[in-house]
């Protein structure tokens, strides 16, 4: 239960994401959480991930561990997930069971990437899709992904002020989120050689 969008315009990556927890029937918002923050920093990248609180720490906790990742180009970000699925099985615990006839352990997370070389999606089976514009993950995704849709031509508005709508129309509309969001801009022209 989030939102969680990324968008690239000119030369910049915005990353926006509300600060709702949500446990069954109870609703965790930003007053009450010390830490509503759903973004955090890693090996150049800015992360989000969508599914279970507890990913967040996993996450965080086996990159932290793992400094040779790389997730600078689709291929070398499905193999740092290739790299860690082993690790959160074993360290972390993970119950990889999904579906019976799933062809692939699940890491049961969901998680958008932003970084200086552009926005990516990975997804439980270690699916990794690279977006041009825009993309929005959690449960307010659809409202995100449409409104983003309806101004991203917009000349007057940045990669910031369209992520910023992307998540105000998905807490809006999605009772799995809430404001105040939090945002991070990437620049894409500090591309490290």
């Amino acid at each position: 239960m989030t939102t969680l969008v990324a968008v690239r315009k000119g030369n910049q990556i915005a990353m926006a994401a509300d600060t709702q927890s949500t446990f069954g029937d109870t609703r965790l918002g930003h007053l009450h959480d010390a830490r509503p923050e759903k973004l955090f920093q890693s090996h150049g990248s800015v992360f989000g991930i969508c599914g279970s609180a507890a990913h967040d720490l996993v996450l965080q906790a086996a990159l932290a561990k793992s400094r040779t990742l790389d997730f600078s180009s689709r291929p070398l970000i499905f193999d740092s997930f290739r790299k860690l699925h082993p690790k959160l099985k074993e360290d972390f615990f993970l119950k990889t069971e999904e579906e019976e006839d799933d062809p692939y352990e699940s890491s049961q997370m969901t998680v958008l990437i932003a970084n200086p070389h552009g926005i990516f999606g990975v997804f439980s089976m270690r699916e990794v899709y690279e977006y041009r514009q825009f993309w929005a993950i959690g449960s307010g995704r659809d409202f995100a992904i449409g409104a983003m849709r309806a101004v991203y031509e917009r000349p007057d508005l940045s990669a910031a002020d369209i992520a910023r709508i992307g998540v105000e129309t998905g807490c809006e509309f999605d009772v799995g989120s809430s404001l105040p969001l939090t945002l991070h801009v990437v620049d894409m022209t500090t591309i490290e050689n």
